[in-house]
């Protein structure tokens, strides 16, 4: 996992030290605030888990919760934006069915490169953007102890992710301003056998159900340009 995330930083930062050839001295780091709206994923291949007090569960979600992050670009052209972006959002990972019930503290960080287009001139005091980036999400392990009283852990995963955002800055001089967007990370996390799909030609076969653990982001924050 560890590793995984290590490559993907490094080509970020490849991208990074590369892009200021064209950029023509023009960098944005913003630092961000906002709230998460979670989903996670269906667990039991489609058949409920029943706990030890005769409880039954059959999908797990991270809370929605606060996140925090930053990003940095270099606009390569007056007009496209080429970063890397880092969000971390600590919540609890909750389990619900015939019940809902919280299994312990999880992190949720995310890591990716974008490419982004900035609309309007470069000197307008109001730019609507768009980005698309390729990247890593990370879930924690998560510790909790079962009703019996033994402790358990969830062991962590790292998965390939990517994400989609809108919105707007602001700026009030030059140099320094507000943005605020939406932002959707959808993580691929498993394939469950879907059923079983027949045709004259190659027969029958199982087809699978992908399923993503998803996070909507609303957040706002201060844009340095330097």
């Amino acid at each position: 996992m560890l590793r995984k995330v290590t490559g993907l930083v490094a080509f970020a930062l490849v991208v990074l030290m590369t892009a200021p050839l064209s950029a023509q001295g023009k960098v944005e780091a913003s630092f961000l605030l906002g709230w998460t709206f979670s989903d996670g994923v269906d667990v039991g291949d489609g058949v409920p888990i029943m706990s030890q007090d005769g409880e039954f569960f059959d999908r797990v979600d991270p809370k929605d919760s606060f996140k925090w992050g930053f990003m940095v670009g270099f606009n390569a052209t007056p007009n496209v934006e080429v970063g890397f972006q880092y969000g971390r959002q600590p919540t609890t990972l909750e389990a619900s069915g015939t019940t809902d019930r919280e299994i312990g503290d999880l992190s949720v960080t995310t890591y990716h490169g974008y490419v982004g287009y900035n609309f309007l001139e470069a000197d307008s005091k109001v730019r609507p953007y768009v980005l698309f980036g390729m990247g890593a999400t990370s879930f924690s392990s998560v510790d909790f102890t079962t009703l019996g009283g033994d402790a358990r852990t969830i062991n962590g995963e790292t998965q390939f992710s990517t994400t989609i955002a809108f919105g707007a800055k602001f700026f009030a001089t030059p140099n320094f301003g507000a943005r605020f967007g939406l932002q959707w990370v959808p993580t691929y996390i498993k394939t469950d056998a879907g059923g079983w799909w027949c045709d004259p030609w190659f027969g029958c076969y199982i087809v699978g159900n992908s399923q993503y653990s998803s996070q909507w982001d609303l957040s706002g924050g201060v844009v340095f340009r330097f």
